[in-house]
């Protein structure tokens, strides 16, 4: 069945192009009809897609009535925000992690005590959200729930992906989002020195418990590799390289970018000391497995013991990699990046410019000493 609707734009016939459906001529004014109408049919092409993916009988007049707004209903945020977070929850641990699901659960709980406390309502429509909203939500994050800026951008973005996927399924028409910047700021990475990663290693550990959790430690410490990824790697993940050495192979469960990590003995040593172990043996993992938030308890136990006055993390162990083990020892920023499985040279040159503080400061030192002499 045909269905005709005018578009409301007029031309003359002279430099109208049958064939092509389009207007003859490369003047400004022909370039932004052409567009206007080329909107129009991938309008017609995004609506049609998404009612055949959901299994919806369409007729050409009700395929006019959603180019025309005749039929379209309220949308509100909150089911609109659900209705995205199911189809996030299907491609968890494909192509999003449970911890970015998490992070959308989060957003969304934030989502309704803004709505609650703000404007004292559950919900509200798409429609009105505007730059005032946003602005709003940015302050609550900061102030109400005192987050770090970083982590502010964090829920804002994930909002923005939300409205995007919103105007992709023809909810609505203006991005509220336009105009507003949401970008993160420079963070002071935190590593550990050599000399506190020696301590580390040669301390004598109290328990069982912060003895295997420092084997860990160091095992990331000298590959970089995330906590999220070592809970998944197994004996498979190793193999030998090019040089006839050990090395370790894996997919980053962020990222779905490969690292090759050649082993240095210090890690290789720690993989020895758990391969008879019946507990690794019995779920075919190198080491035994906590949750990360027992794993940085731990930590932060171990930095007691060891008397390092620095939060320890697991992610610290990456970024000791990245500078103490590698980077200030002279290894390629290339070289590291790929080790660490980056997708760009630009996320490893972070860590470049710590180094870059490091000798700065040792050299601050020096000046200093000199001084004295």
């Amino acid at each position: 069945e045909r269905a005709e609707m005018a578009i409301r734009r007029n031309v003359e016939p002279t430099i109208w192009d049958v064939k092509t459906q389009k207007v003859k001529g490369k003047s400004e004014k022909t370039r932004l009809l052409n567009n206007y109408m080329d909107e129009i049919e991938n309008k017609v092409n995004r609506y049609f897609n998404i009612a055949m993916q959901e299994g919806q009988k369409i007729t050409s007049e009700q395929l006019k009535n959603m180019i025309s707004g005749k039929d379209k209903q309220t949308k509100m945020i909150i089911p609109v925000f659900e209705e995205y977070l199911k189809l996030i929850k299907r491609e968890e641990g494909k192509k999003y992690t449970s911890k970015t699901v998490a992070r959308y659960d989060h957003a969304l709980s934030h989502i309704k005590n803004f709505l609650n406390m703000e404007f004292n309502q559950k919900d509200i429509e798409l429609g009105k959200l505007d730059l005032k909203f946003i602005r709003k939500f940015d302050i609550h994050l900061q102030t109400v729930c005192d987050y770090h800026p970083n982590t502010v951008t964090k829920y804002l973005k994930i909002l923005k992906t939300v409205i995007h996927a919103a105007i992709s399924f023809g909810y609505i028409e203006r991005n509220p989002f336009e105009g507003y910047s949401t970008t993160y700021k420079g963070s002071n990475r935190k590593f550990l020195t050599p000399d506190e990663l020696k301590t580390i290693e040669i301390a004598v550990m109290p328990n069982e418990r912060l003895e295997r959790a420092r084997d860990v430690f160091i095992f990331i410490c000298y590959t970089g590799i995330s906590y999220s990824d070592l809970v998944n790697i197994s004996i498979d993940n190793l193999s030998i390289g090019i040089d006839g050495k050990n090395w370790l192979n894996y997919e980053r469960l962020k990222t779905r970018v490969r690292a090759s990590i050649p082993l240095l003995p210090q890690a290789q040593k720690i993989i020895d000391t758990y391969k008879n172990n019946p507990e690794c043996i019995a779920e075919g993992k190198l080491f035994p497995v906590i949750s990360n938030q027992k794993f940085n308890d731990y930590l932060k136990e171990l930095a007691t013991h060891c008397k390092i006055n620095k939060p320890i993390t697991a992610h610290i162990g990456r970024h000791t990699f990245a500078t103490t083990v590698t980077l200030t020892n002279g290894v390629p920023l290339e070289t590291v990046s790929k080790m660490l499985g980056h997708m760009s040279l630009k996320t490893t040159q972070i860590y470049s410019k710590v180094v870059d503080t490091k000798i700065s400061e040792d050299m601050e030192r020096l000046s200093n000493k000199i001084h004295i002499l």
